[in-house]
């Protein structure tokens, strides 16, 4: 028996190491599953908010002057159908939540919207329920809630942009209707409520994107059918036509850094849906 206790004393030696080395693993574990919310994280956080009244998409979105969010239109489920709708909603972030606001007096979706210098929104555009491209327009007055029509493009389109310049007018710009692609723009000038043509630009673009840049300019780019970028002077009314997007793109964003650059990201085209961004240097 006295021969067999140096093999009971190896047994019970490895039996310990082993726990150890478990308990090791555990604690070794333990704290990596305990960072990994933190590293999953990152430095900013995203937490649910009140849900609209009505599910939606192809809608727009625009910041009032006095802090709320005001959601028009787009496509609801209308018992399996996705169909236009005139429904507004208003968005308050002191409370999170959602209330209905006067609706607009056109169904529409795949329409533009743009808050004015005074604080009425612009909408214009689109399409209808019976799928028609529109050419009504119509101002939200924050003040009542309530909608009323104004000055009706020249030209019913949808899949455009609307871009408020720096001298108040909104410069719309191409879009789609039965025709095609479209090349034509026009502005909107708040005091007659009216639409004037202004110049065309140079290729057709339909879901591109537009972004007032620093100078006063509006930069257009990508969309259907091309990669192309241009460039509107408010001052002569007419376009130029600057570098191309690296990626052919559209359904993409594109937003004004404060360095005067422009980030377009994401999209559809060669890629698609595309992961890929570019800058864009004035």
């Amino acid at each position: 028996m006295n021969s067999l206790k140096p093999v009971f004393t190896m047994f019970h030696a490895a039996v310990g190491l082993k726990r150890l080395l478990v308990a090791a693993l555990a604690v070794l574990l333990l704290g990596v599953f305990t960072a990994l919310p933190a590293l999953a994280s990152g430095s900013g956080t995203w937490t649910l908010t009140g849900s609209l009244n009505v599910g939606r998409a192809n809608h727009t979105a625009t910041l009032l002057s006095k802090g709320q969010v005001l959601v028009a239109g787009g496509l609801f489920d209308d018992y399996g159908y996705d169909v236009p709708t005139r429904s507004a909603e208003l968005y308050t972030p002191s409370t999170g939540k959602w209330t209905n606001t006067g609706g607009m007096n056109v169904p529409r979706a795949f329409h533009v919207a743009a808050r004015l210098s005074d604080g009425r929104v612009l909408v214009a555009g689109g399409r209808d329920p019976y799928n028609r491209n529109q050419a009504t327009a119509e101002l939200y007055d924050p003040a009542t809630g309530t909608w009323a029509y104004t000055g009706s493009l020249n030209t019913g389109r949808s899949s455009f942009t609307a871009t408020l310049l720096s001298n108040g007018q909104v410069l719309v710009a191409g879009g789609s209707n039965s025709a095609g692609h479209l090349a034509s723009a026009e502005l909107y000038t708040p005091a007659t409520g009216s639409w004037t043509l202004t110049g065309s630009m140079n290729v057709a673009h339909s879901e591109h994107t537009a972004t007032l840049l620093s100078n006063g300019q509006v930069l257009v780019a990508g969309g259907l059918p091309n990669s192309g970028a241009e460039l509107y002077n408010p001052t002569t009314g007419s376009w130029t036509t600057t570098g191309n997007l690296n990626q052919g793109r559209y359904d993409h964003t594109a937003t004004l850094l404060s360095n005067g650059k422009v980030l377009a990201a994401g999209g559809y085209g060669g890629c698609g849906p595309c992961s890929s961004a570019e800058l864009y240097t004035p």
